[in-house]
């Protein structure tokens, strides 16, 4: 534990916030970015789509019920409060750090579980300041340094060189950092071949593993593949329905798996994206995706569903998003819209059985309004 050395976040625009550094002292460069959801740092640190971001997190007081252990899995034997198998955000950015973790479940303090896996964080900081600096002029890169020593100080002509001169997220391709390089399969009972109805390729673009656990929980197998295998790859698995994952960073750096979403919108294969797996759907059938000014990063976001006509609280984290008027000709109606600014949160197409949501319906954290996507997408792949 590093608790308690000097730590400096600055951003592109020159701001400079001095706080008091914890986790694993080194110094990160990524864009920094706001949730505002209240729990769940054990999920959002895990999540593959905050993958060269520094995360901040408006609610005050962080890391009170500590972090538990890799080795607690669910049914499906999958990790049960993680989202992958480490942390994925580049750095963390809070108000107060909880010195104590009081849980039945806590294996490790927030400060302990980040030195663990390498992560600087910073406390003592005014993030009310910071989220609203970002809401102003949008997200934006940004440095943090944590002295290895209480003694030392940190050189901030050094960190403006150093943030001035590294490439920009939005000029990287994260998604081939976070997709899995092998075939990986999760079977809903390991014990009864038979048990399942089928498999469901997904397609790894930095999925969460409350994903796999959603497609498992309706009876499916899962098989995992990379973000760029070939069309041959996904059909050989027999599947009975195709799932695009989340994932970080800008969708156009995707060409491969655009691409092979091009191919799969040619068949009559029920697909379902997710987050980043929305935009490469609408990528592929012509569309057009842009930048957010700060994105949507929290477990409150209200969504309405355009057919049944109901409002959803959504869990939320894109920096990106389809242009709506882009969708004109693509087979693609807007199936979602955010009920606070209006921009795009899902698609369905008009013939074909393809559905996809910009909002995270598998929670983790978060509401559980929209895990009857899951359920949409099973009835899809039986034929309904």
């Amino acid at each position: 534990m590093y608790d308690g050395y000097k730590a400096i976040l600055m951003l592109e625009d020159g701001s400079i916030f001095k706080g008091i550094g914890f986790g694993y002292p080194s110094t990160v460069v990524g864009e920094v970015v706001f949730n505002t959801g209240m729990v769940g740092y054990t999920e959002a640190l895990t999540d593959p789509s905050y993958k060269g971001q520094m995360l901040c997190l408006t609610y005050p007081l962080v890391g009170n019920y500590g972090v538990p252990s890799y080795d607690v899995k669910d049914d499906y034997n999958l990790p049960r409060f993680f989202e992958s198998d480490s942390i994925k955000a580049s750095a963390l950015i809070i108000h107060e750090l909880s010195p104590y973790a009081s849980h039945y479940l806590a294996n490790y303090t927030l400060d302990e579980w980040l030195y663990n896996e390498r992560i600087p964080g910073i406390y003592g900081i005014d993030t009310r300041e910071l989220t609203k600096r970002l809401r102003v002029k949008g997200v934006m890169m940004g440095i943090l340094a944590i002295s290895s020593r209480h003694d030392k100080d940190i050189d901030i002509d050094e960190l403006r060189r150093v943030l001035r001169d590294t490439e920009r997220y939005d000029d990287i391709n994260f998604v081939e950092q976070v997709s899995t390089m092998n075939v990986i399969e999760y079977r809903v009972d390991n014990s009864i071949k038979e048990s399942s109805k089928g498999n469901v390729v997904l397609i790894d673009t930095g999925t969460k593993y409350s994903i796999i656990r959603n497609i498992l929980r309706t009876g499916y197998n899962v098989v995992r593949l990379p973000y760029n295998v070939s069309i041959s790859k996904v059909l050989s698995y027999n599947p009975k329905g195709v799932l695009l994952s989340n994932g970080p960073g800008d969708p156009k750096h995707c060409k491969d798996t655009i691409d092979l979403a091009k191919e799969l919108l040619d068949m009559d294969i029920p697909i379902l994206g997710i987050c980043l797996g929305n935009q490469i759907l609408a990528l592929a059938a012509g569309a057009d995706t842009y930048k957010l000014q700060y994105g949507h990063r929290g477990q409150n976001k209200p969504c309405l569903n355009l057919i049944d006509k109901r409002c959803y609280i959504t869990s939320q984290n894109h920096g990106y998003c389809v242009k709506p008027d882009s969708l004109q000709g693509t087979g693609f109606n807007i199936w979602f819209k955010n009920a606070d600014d209006g921009t795009v949160e899902g698609i369905i197409h008009k013939d074909k059985p393809i559905i996809a949501v910009q909002f995270h319906p598998e929670a983790a954290p978060g509401p559980y309004d929209c895990q009857y996507i899951f359920d949409t997408f099973a009835e899809l792949m039986e034929g309904g």
